[in-house]
């Protein structure tokens, strides 16, 4: 099993080892990197949270799901909702009216994650741009100052 989960864990950990560092030494507010970054962790995030939904109660047979999770099948209201169980978004898997075996987390994650990720995208771009026009300007907006000791003539 170990072996199994290295070759997934490993590279992740990595990657949150590196993700991480800025955090801990305070760069993370200036680097479009970062944020780059966590926008890509957060559409990986989207995905798997996806996947999940989709896996909700995966089973050949859906009547055998419910029962496994103590709800009773209702064939009539399926066939009635058909439709619900075709899109691609909200994710549903009802068992019946009251019951669905895709977690309530998942449909607000679906939202909050990508809107999240473009945010750091488009952070990461107002940082670079940001960077990259004061990169250009070489020294500080400011005025030059007299650097001349106080009182001496010229």
């Amino acid at each position: 099993m170990a072996a199994l989960l290295a070759p997934i864990l490993l590279p992740l950990l990595t990657g949150l080892w590196f993700w991480s560092r800025p955090l801990l030494s305070g760069t993370w507010r200036r680097s479009p990197a970062w944020f780059a970054w966590s926008a890509l962790l957060l559409l990986l995030g989207s995905g798997i949270t996806y996947l999940v939904g989709s896996l909700a109660g995966a089973s050949l047979d859906p009547e055998e799901a419910c029962h496994r999770v103590g709800q009773t099948y209702d064939q009539a209201y399926l066939d009635a909702h058909f439709e619900e169980h075709t899109r691609w978004f909200p994710l549903y898997n009802k068992c019946h009216a009251e019951y669905d075996l895709v977690p309530a987390w998942v449909n607000p994650a679906l939202v909050a994650l990508p809107v999240l990720a473009l945010l750091c995208l488009a952070h990461a771009v107002r940082l670079a741009v940001v960077r990259r026009r004061t990169g250009k300007k070489g020294a500080s907006p400011t005025l030059s100052q007299d650097t001349s000791p106080a009182g001496t003539a010229r």
